[in-house]
């Protein structure tokens, strides 16, 4: 790492001080030159002013992981000066915002230390308070042109599409990038060694976040309710699904709203809102994190036992209680197969990045109706609400939602009688009907005991047929769920194990530990239950290694309690501080643990 297209940096400021349109500014710019590059923001849960980090990482073949290390720091919060130097990797470069003075005692032998007064020249330059404040992130962006050798008439034009209906705040921008990169190019030697060129390597991408692409996916995939209530880092979503509905949901004969999104009033109404607009027929979702999961147990159980379909984005973050609110985890698994009291499993989904957020919220859709199945899609804080580069997404024009077994008028009418619960066909799915379809398909059913003609009952067999067709469905559903992607080397005698936002740190670890003689296959797992190709990809390789950011091991406890795998036989690479996965990480694990020393 280190060199023409191939670095990282980070810059530290404090929270509200109206940094991220600088930094959103510098993603773009580099983007647009051809360039692959993702970004991490590390905000605070609290109060403004408390510390921020904005990653960058530029990677000319196309890696996308968070990096172990960074070349350059933009230090522009005194409050984490001595921590920002530690990170600046040897041989690397701190930016500061010299106005102020650096203490001596923070300055690191062998970082060189770069001064810029970006403060004074947007006193200089600006009469208003809060432009001199929010001007100085444009500043910065400026001089990170300067050294960076970021294309200027790209950062220009992206100033133009972003200010140009207002035109002072579009002359104060572009005197500001000019304050920063002129200053920059005239007390510095420009470029710094590690620095960017044009490429086309950006061709039929984009950069979203995974909270957008699940909302999108929504949207493609024909839902027209939403019920949520806010939490990080979830709120996202509903207000992206909201905004597309505005655009794309609404009559333009009438006038008319063709969806319905309500905030309710705590996490079991809005789960307990989906499932009565699923039993209706509607396509609906709610979106929340860990503690909102916690809360709707209740009412996912209700789904699961009166097979009603509804699907749910779990966001994960750091817990248990409310833990670390915008850092990122893993650490939902067993909670999300599990949930609610007594026997139940849940089906669930794990996208690996935004691409695959708005694939697979789609697919979430088509099998809650199918199965007639709470259905969960597990993204997490890294993949939600950071910057990644992914394929430009496609679209088959020809989609038909599945709704599964849904019996019209016409099917009722050769119905002698209608039997909500009754297995059929032997897969543990019963047909549903929909609210007005028809008298004859009228039922009524309760949470609390119920048989296969939806009547009440305690009785003990009845009881046991229908959560034993229950178990049925949900064994069908392990060959319905999207399989697992593998990246196999000839001659692997390693495997790695992995899910979703891991994936892309695993498999630069893969490259990096074929570079020192480790071949090992990956295995990403894309779903639960798992299909019968994780249970052959078991047990195949001398040393396998489960990759999750969770402290108890959970990806590796559900292979063990549903395949039966021997839990030893799993070696367990877990990282859990709140921080997106190195590939760093996962080598170190891997070497160390082949080499014999001791964990």
């Amino acid at each position: 790492m280190s060199g023409v297209n191939d670095f990282a940096f980070k810059i530290a400021t404090a929270n509200g001080t109206g940094s991220a349109s600088a930094n959103g500014l510098i993603m773009q710019a580099i983007f647009r030159m051809g360039i692959p590059v993702t970004g991490k923001n590390v905000f605070p849960s609290n109060i403004q002013g408390l510390p921020t980090w904005y990653e960058i990482r530029v990677s000319k073949d196309g890696y996308t992981a968070r990096p172990a290390e960074v070349d350059l720091v933009v230090a522009l919060n005194p409050a984490t000066y001595a921590k920002d130097v530690a990170t600046v990797r040897p041989g690397g470069y701190l930016l500061y915002d010299s106005t102020w003075p650096l203490d001596p005692t923070l300055v690191k032998e062998g970082i060189t230390i770069l001064g810029i007064p970006f403060g004074r020249m947007c006193v200089e330059a600006f009469e208003r308070d809060r432009d001199r404040t929010l001007l100085r992130n444009i500043a910065y962006a400026g001089a990170l042109a300067a050294l960076l050798e970021i294309d200027m008439p790209i950062v220009e034009a992206l100033l133009n599409e972003k200010y140009g209906h207002k035109k002072r705040l579009l002359d104060a921008n572009h005197t500001a990038i000019r304050l920063g990169y002129d200053y920059a190019k005239a007390h510095i030697q420009c470029p710094l060694p590690f620095h960017l060129e044009k490429m086309d390597a950006t061709r039929g991408s984009v950069v979203i976040d995974g909270n957008t692409a699940c909302a999108l996916g929504a949207l493609y995939a024909g839902a027209t309710v939403g019920a949520w209530y806010p939490i990080t880092p979830a709120t996202a979503l509903m207000e992206a699904f909201g905004s597309f509905c505005e655009k794309y949901r609404v009559d333009p004969e009438t006038g008319f709203n063709n969806y319905a999104i309500l905030q309710a009033e705590d996490e079991m109404s809005a789960a307990g809102i989906v499932i009565g607009a699923g039993w209706a027929g509607a396509r609906a979702f709610t979106n929340t994190s860990g503690p909102g999961i916690s809360l709707m147990q209740e009412f996912i159980g209700l789904a699961y036992y009166t097979d009603v379909p509804a699907v749910f984005f779990d966001v994960q973050r750091c817990g248990p209680a409310t833990g670390m609110p915008t850092r990122t985890q893993q650490a939902d698994l067993l909670s999300l197969a599990y949930a609610s009291h007594g026997d139940t499993k849940h089906l669930i989904l794990f996208p690996a990045n935004p691409g695959e957020c708005f694939e697979l919220a789609v697919a979430s859709f088509d099998l809650a109706e199918r199965f007639q199945t709470p259905v969960f899609v597990a993204s997490d804080l890294d993949i939600g609400m950071n910057d990644w580069m992914v394929d430009r997404f496609t679209w088959d024009d020809g989609y038909q939602p599945d709704r599964g077994k849904v019996l019209d008028a016409e099917a009722l009418e050769k119905v002698q009688r209608f039997s909500r619960y009754l297995d059929v066909d032997g897969d543990g799915i019963a047909a549903r009907t929909l609210p007005g379809v028809g008298g004859k398909g009228a039922y009524f059913v309760r949470g609390s005991g119920h048989d296969k003609h939806a009547a009440y009952t305690e009785d003990s067999d009845a009881y046991q047929e229908l959560v034993d067709r229950l178990r049925r469905k949900f064994e069908h559903a392990a060959t319905a769920m999207p399989a697992p992607v593998f990246h196999r080397r000839e001659g692997a005698d390693v495997a790695l194990v992995t899910i979703g936002g891991c994936d892309a740190a695993v498999r630069e670890a893969a490259d990096r530990l074929a570079e020192s003689g480790i071949v090992a296959d990956v295995m990403r797992i894309r779903a639960f239950p798992f299909g019968p190709e994780v249970r052959d990809f078991l047990g195949r390789h001398e040393h396998t290694f489960v990759i999750e950011q969770n402290r108890d091991a959970q990806l590796r406890s559900l292979l063990t309690i549903e395949l039966g795998v021997r839990r030893d036989d799993m070696i367990p690479v877990l990282d859990y501080g709140g921080m997106p996965l190195t590939a760093k990480v996962v080598v170190d694990a891997v070497s160390t643990h082949l080499a014999g020393v001791p964990a």
